[in-house]
């Protein structure tokens, strides 16, 4: 058989399929187990299930004594049994992994049954979906803890039921598409399973080296962050081994301060790992005081059973909650938002500077014009960076009150104030692992700016109405038109907060500084929004061209995106004439279109200069040095030319 026939995996059961399906299986081969006198009769009526489950023709069991032995087998026995794929079942053992592979016109599934040490459960057929190498793992371990049971199940009654409430289990916690809700459920189940007082699940964030617990009674929020080497639960996901205490405060490993917060007294406690379907390690289960005395090597063994189910339900769920989070940010990447255009030297620049932050978590201050393009700066900071698989999440500091953007931030507790019906996170969770954009940052209250140094400073957040310390994990990128140093010097800006920001500082130049962006950019919307439009690209004319060129774009590149997307829209040929956008960027009248017979040439001269100056500090949004740069002048002699047309002067301007 070629080599590049055989795959290995350590496939996570995830699948486009309904969890439900695989549960509802599990659950009828559990139900017939209860009643299974012995193993034989059990498996002999359960695996031509598999075959309906996975699309296949053959299923067997199969084991290594020392040459393969067929232990029982359902199907087209005669047209596979003496094709058995011995290689990868050899492998399998080995590696104690699935694998799957191609003989003749068949697919192979084989995947562990962890009964002893030899046993295998194979699946064959020409429709086999290969895909499911993972539901078949799973399958495949359950079946042999069923097959163990069943072993059992004469003397041990107690513990046949505690597997179909197991099973049972899988299928609620199946319907649960969210994972705190989803946790929460499973600890209340355990408990009533395992008769305990408490029960906690410990989720594993192996990037922030901490645990996550849910619920964590008697904890601000339901939930408790702690470092993933302190404790029992420490030693259980870093060792990967199960951990019983008969006395709580005698163990050194026991970490008293949660009940020292909580009041509460720990005497017993039962913890055991939880893995995906290949082995590795996600977090932990922990059980807290057991009714009537201790726990057991049946509750050890329960509470691993549990595990199983509920460690596939859960990855299931930090799956699709991770899909719902990024699915925009991902569209955006897609369509090309982040890109920077345009040739001139500060856009080369700027690219160059982008690309040396993006690979940094350096707090960045972005200066700019109204429509200069600065969220789309900070979008490519985001996405060429390591946090590009996290979410963006952007926040516009000027549209909010204080106490709406306290509550947008930092997020709410249930009842903290009103219509606050239930908790909701605020920006700064939702964007746990990315970046966190604060655009018009300059507007932001005096109250939200000493929030936000703080939680900047402890990289921490409290909800409104809430007293837990959350964690948090988020890049800031915050953004202004305003003149931030000024605000500092007029005490409206706190300084702490600005050096904090502006670790480093991005100036945006306007469009109007850089001409020979105009045309790429341009061209950049009209393919962009033709696609839209569903029609051929559109070219620009060459007297097009020049009207775009000159125009002084006091709206900059938000003005000229706008404009690009109306033409896209709007023009009916294949080419965008300099009449198309005569309506849209109509020349201003000049004022001395008006000059009639009988006008002087110093009064001509006189108003082309009032108006050639107002034009150029309009150009410049009324900044009077810049104006006077742009026109050649001294300010000071601006002014004095000012005076001299009988122009209003202001020179408390800039």
């Amino acid at each position: 058989m070629p080599s590049d026939t055989l795959e290995w995996s350590h496939t996570r059961w995830v699948t486009d399929r309904p969890i439900a399906g695989v549960a509802r299986l599990l659950e009828r081969v559990a139900q017939r187990a209860v009643g299974a006198a012995e193993p034989q009769e059990f498996l002999k009526q359960s695996l031509p299930e598999l075959l309906v489950e996975f699309g296949g023709e053959y299923v067997a069991i199969v084991r290594k004594t020392p040459g393969w032995q067929i232990d029982i087998e359902a199907g087209r026995e005669e047209s596979f049994r003496q094709r058995l794929p011995t290689r990868m079942l050899e492998g399998v053992l080995d590696r104690s992994v699935g694998g799957r592979t191609l003989e003749g016109p068949d697919r192979w599934l084989a995947v562990p049954m962890g009964i002893g040490e030899s046993a295998v459960l194979v699946l064959a057929g020409e429709r086999l979906d290969s895909e499911r190498l993972g539901d078949a793992l799973a399958v495949g371990r359950a079946l042999g803890l069923m097959v163990s049971s069943v072993r059992r199940m004469v003397e041990q009654s107690e513990r046949a039921l505690r597997l179909r409430k197991t099973l049972e289990l899988a299928k609620a916690f199946a319907g649960e598409r969210e994972t705190l809700p989803l946790l929460e459920l499973m600890a209340q189940q355990a408990t009533e399973l395992l008769n305990c007082d408490r029960a906690s699940i410990f989720i594993w964030d192996r990037d922030a080296k901490q645990v996550i617990a849910c619920p964590a009674l008697g904890m601000e929020g339901g939930r408790l962050w702690l470092p993933d080497n302190k404790g029992i639960v420490g030693e259980v996901i870093q060792t990967g081994r199960a951990i019983r205490v008969d006395e709580a405060y005698a163990d050194p490993r026991f970490d008293q301060s949660v009940d020292r917060q909580t009041g509460y007294h720990t005497r017993t406690l039962l913890c055991v790992p939880m893995r995906e379907a290949g082995g590795r390690c996600i977090g932990a289960f922990e059980l807290i005081n057991r009714h009537g005395g201790t726990f057991d090597d049946e509750d050890q063994s329960a509470l691993e059973d549990l595990c199983i189910p509920a460690a596939i339900a859960v990855q299931h769920t930090r799956e699709l909650d991770q899909l719902v989070r990024s699915n925009r940010q991902l569209t955006e990447q897609v369509a090309g938002q982040s890109r920077i255009i345009g040739e001139s030297p500060a856009m080369i620049a700027l690219r160059g500077t982008i690309d040396r932050l993006a690979a940094t978590d350096l707090p960045v201050l972005i200066l700019g014009e109204s429509g200069t393009g600065k969220e789309v700066a900070a979008q490519s900071l985001h996405y060429q960076g390591p946090r590009a698989d996290h979410p963006f999440i952007a926040v516009n500091c000027a549209a909010l009150t204080e106490t709406l953007l306290e509550s947008e931030l930092f997020g709410h507790e249930k009842g903290a104030f009103t219509d606050a019906h239930i908790a909701r996170a605020g920006k700064f969770e939702l964007a746990d692992g990315g970046t966190l954009f604060l655009d018009e940052i300059g507007d932001m209250s005096p109250g939200g700016q000493a929030k936000l140094l703080r939680v900047l400073e402890q990289k921490v957040i409290t909800r409104v109405g809430g007293t837990q310390a959350i964690p948090t994990n988020v890049r800031v990128i915050a953004a202004t038109n305003s003149n931030l140093a000024e605000a500092v010097r007029d005490k409206r800006f706190r300084q702490d907060l600005y050096y904090r920001l502006s670790v480093v500082t991005v100036d945006l130049p306007p469009l109007r500084d850089r001409p020979e962006d105009v045309l790429p950019l341009a061209r950049h919307f009209l393919e962009l929004f033709s696609r839209q439009a569903k029609r051929p690209g559109l070219e620009l004319s060459v007297d097009a061209r020049r009207r775009l060129q000159a125009h002084a774009w006091p709206g900059n590149i938000r003005e000229l995106r706008n404009l690009m997307e109306r033409v896209a829209f709007l023009v009916s040929g294949p080419r965008v004439e300099v009449d198309d956008l005569a309506f849209i960027l109509a020349p201003e009248k000049d004022s001395y279109d008006e000059l009639g017979e009988g006008v002087g040439l110093t009064e001509a001269t006189n108003r082309f200069q009032q108006d050639y100056i107002t034009r150029a500090i309009r150009r410049v949004q009324g900044n009077m040095s810049e104006a006077a740069r742009l026109l050649g002048l001294h300010r000071s002699n601006l002014y004095r030319k000012m005076r001299q047309l009988d122009m209003e002067v202001d020179e408390a301007k800039p």
